[in-house]
């Protein structure tokens, strides 16, 4: 239950920052490639 809730906060701060990045696709893709870092290290 407990990865859960961490998952979901992780899930929700991924949007967040996508959100206040306003388009800038720079920010984007380097959101996008720490979220797959994090998942890569996780595995």
């Amino acid at each position: 239950m407990e990865k859960e809730k961490d998952q979901t906060s992780e899930g929700l701060n991924q949007i967040f920052e996508i959100i206040n990045a306003k388009g800038d696709t720079g920010e984007i893709k380097q959101i996008v490639q720490n979220n797959e870092t994090e998942n890569n290290n996780k595995k």
